[in-house]
């Protein structure tokens, strides 16, 4: 058993316009200044109260939690009226079945709810790929590695004849705490140099690049 785990936002998917424009919605709820917009691509993949608490350090508890609710209602919102945007990386699509057919179980572990990833696969034509869905409702936060410990009792793998696939620290810091292999993407949020020192074997350059790699 081969298993291949993809982050989501920032590897299969470029959703940081829309997390940008909800965190905005919910900082200006709570009363708090805007964050920099370069601040928050860089901790997209934490958990979403993990994420706040960085972009709000001075905060208390309660403004953190306000604007973690304000954030899931701002997010469904443009989910529910069609403005939501969250496209393919080009070339995931192609990726996902070059894996598949050359014998890789897929799975994904992601900052995203149950809700959010879900809606996010079914978007796209791709939740039928993945046998294993491990988000931050059921973990606690990347780089935690509990996600990745749950994907593997799901597909009866060993960490050994596993991979991480992401485009963050936050993604190659958990593989090393799992024990599996780290596989940077050079197209996310964070730089290949940083994905390096925490821990990526390789950062390629595109999806197929990885089919090349892994297959």
């Amino acid at each position: 058993m081969r298993l291949a785990i993809f982050d989501c936002d920032g590897t299969l998917v470029d959703g940081q316009a829309a997390i940008c424009s909800s965190m905005e919605t919910a900082f200006a709820s709570a009363g708090l200044p805007a964050p920099d917009r370069h601040d928050v691509r860089r901790i997209v993949g934490l958990s979403l109260p993990q994420a706040i608490r960085l972009l709000a350090p001075d905060a208390d508890d309660a403004l953190h939690r306000h604007a973690v609710d304000a954030y899931k209602e701002a997010f469904r919102a443009c989910r529910l009226d069609g403005t939501l945007e969250e496209p393919l990386f080009a070339g995931i699509a192609e990726v996902l079945v070059r894996l598949a057919e050359a014998g890789w179980t897929l799975g994904v572990a992601t900052g995203k709810s149950d809700r959010g990833l879900a809606s996010c696969l079914a978007a796209h034509g791709l939740a039928d790929h993945f046998v294993t869905l491990q988000t931050a409702d059921r973990h606690p936060s990347k780089p935690h590695p509990a996600m990745l410990e749950a994907a593997l009792v799901d597909a009866g793998a060993e960490p050994a004849d596993a991979v991480m696939i992401g485009d963050t620290t936050f993604d190659m810091e958990m593989a090393r705490a799992a024990g599996v292999r780290a596989i940077g993407v050079a197209w996310g949020y964070h730089t290949e140099s940083e994905l390096r020192e925490a821990g990526a074997e390789h950062v390629v350059a595109t999806p197929a690049e990885l089919g090349d790699l892994l297959s």
